[in-house]
């Protein structure tokens, strides 16, 4: 029997987290991971997709080459190539998680652990015993119980977005049943790549969490792309190479060789009866420390349901070790970024314009063209837009919501103004550098406490 200070289930990118903050901080720990360490992120979703999605947006870019003054012929792609770098990708980030669990001292047990009780995990035959237990075990596609759908499954017709990241060669016809995060970015790869796609969403448009002038954008670039996109629209039977939907009280059907299942995740809490956790359908209840209803138990990441995001994921693990140390953190879910990364991407962190209203709150909103700066115009990208959400009164922001290229990586700045309790006016007065596509978050802030510069 082996005894832990913490024991861990899951190595993706909350488990793992957890495991070399644990580990760094003197803690006995082990980690369980029926797979490979990195989990679904690191392994069949957030990195592979990022890995083709640049391979497809250079592929583009070459196709416009001359826009830039440039001369490329015969551009094409190979599909193949493309996979052999996504997976050069992952093995050399898992390999490098790896080494980082073993620096650490991290004991990592590949196979199923099996909870007996709190303090009690068995794998492989061996007994773990561990002072906090913290659960990390990820999500699973959801598959609709829509007529011909598990059969289209089970023969590969119909595929989630494990399988599509690994499909030998990209499909001619691709149908997507859901506007989501997923099905965009599957949707953006493929489109460069020559593929007909067809994305069919329930809801009344594309992301639905998002800012709704983000959505309405989106939607327009995505269309001129030449994407279709049918909302307000739900799948009824898939027959053959054929998807059925109902639009407009209509059936309508599109012809597929492909069809994307992105319609959202299930917790994998199955398994965890035996500890009789409070649940929230199939995902774990837990307070802002990530606590369970058992005393020295966690969830944490895509089980607990809050934001099935890696980067809460793994921001989550680092506050459940604070507190097993003895510390007081808490996670604050308001000031969570979002993204998505198309072209061009969708970054956002706080509130919507939609809920601001629905709470009554008092605010005034700033928007900023991305054609705005000179570096947008320089980089041959003019398409999108920032908006900046803040209070009437003292100009605290609210929320941003960007849709541009790059956005992903400018809402960091937005997300430490945040933390400190900043206002538009701190961001008015930084100095930033020019030219950079940055200029636009400090354009849209003089525009939230007076007026724009450059519009």
């Amino acid at each position: 029997m082996n005894n832990y200070d913490v024991v861990i289930i899951g190595g993706g990118p909350g488990g793992y987290v957890a495991a070399i903050k644990a580990g760094q901080s003197g803690l006995k720990t082990a980690l369980i991971e029926k797979e490979v360490v990195g989990g679904i992120c690191l392994n069949h979703g957030c990195i592979p997709t990022k890995a083709l999605l640049k391979s497809a947006k250079v592929y583009k870019q070459m196709l416009h080459a001359k826009d830039y003054g440039l001369l490329a012929s015969e551009v094409g792609y190979d599909w193949q190539a493309m996979l052999k770098r996504k997976d050069g990708v992952v093995k050399k980030l898992t390999t490098g998680v790896g080494f980082l669990l073993k620096k650490n001292k991290v004991d990592v047990y590949n196979g199923l652990g099996e909870v007996i009780d709190k303090s009690t995990v068995k794998v492989n035959g061996e007994t773990l015993k561990a002072k906090n237990l913290i659960l990390a075990t990820g999500a699973s596609p959801i598959v609709p119980p829509i007529p011909g759908l598990k059969e289209a499954y089970d023969i590969g017709f119909a595929v989630t977005s494990r399988e599509l990241l690994n499909i030998e060669k990209a499909p001619k016809d691709l149908v997507i049943i859901g506007g989501g995060v997923i099905g965009i970015e599957f949707a953006t790869i493929f489109n460069a790549l020559g593929s007909n796609v067809t994305i069919i969403e329930k809801l009344d448009g594309i992301l639905p969490m998002m800012d709704e002038d983000v959505r309405a954008a989106y939607t327009k670039t995505l269309k001129k792309d030449g994407i279709n996109i049918f909302a307000n629209a739900e799948v009824k039977a898939v027959k053959g190479k054929e998807v059925f939907y109902l639009l407009n009280n209509k059936e309508e059907k599109v012809l597929a060789d492909t069809v994307l299942v992105s319609v959202g995740m299930r917790a994998n809490s199955k398994g965890l009866e035996g500890l009789n956790l409070k649940m929230n359908r199939a995902s774990v209840d837990t307070n802002d420390k990530c606590e369970t209803s058992v005393k020295g138990v966690f969830a944490i990441g895509d089980l607990n349901g809050k934001y099935m995001l890696a980067h809460v994921a793994s921001h989550e693990g680092l506050v459940v070790i604070e507190n097993i140390l003895g510390h007081d953190k808490k996670m604050d879910y308001d000031q969570v970024p979002n993204a998505v990364y198309g072209q061009p991407e969708v970054a956002s962190i706080g509130k919507t314009e939609k809920a601001l209203k629905a709470e009554g709150i008092k605010y005034r909103a700033s928007t900023f063209p991305i054609a705005g700066v000179g570096k947008s115009v320089a980089d041959g990208e003019k398409d999108g837009f920032i908006k900046m959400l803040v209070g009437e009164k003292y100009k605290e922001i609210l929320g941003v919501h960007i849709f541009s290229y790059n956005a992903s990586d400018l809402i960091a700045e937005l997300g430490v103004t945040m933390k400190l309790e900043g206002t538009a006016y701190e961001i008015a007065d930084t100095i930033h550098a020019h030219p950079t596509l940055s200029e636009i978050v400090m354009e849209v802030a003089h525009g939230a406490v007076d007026k724009a510069i450059h519009i």
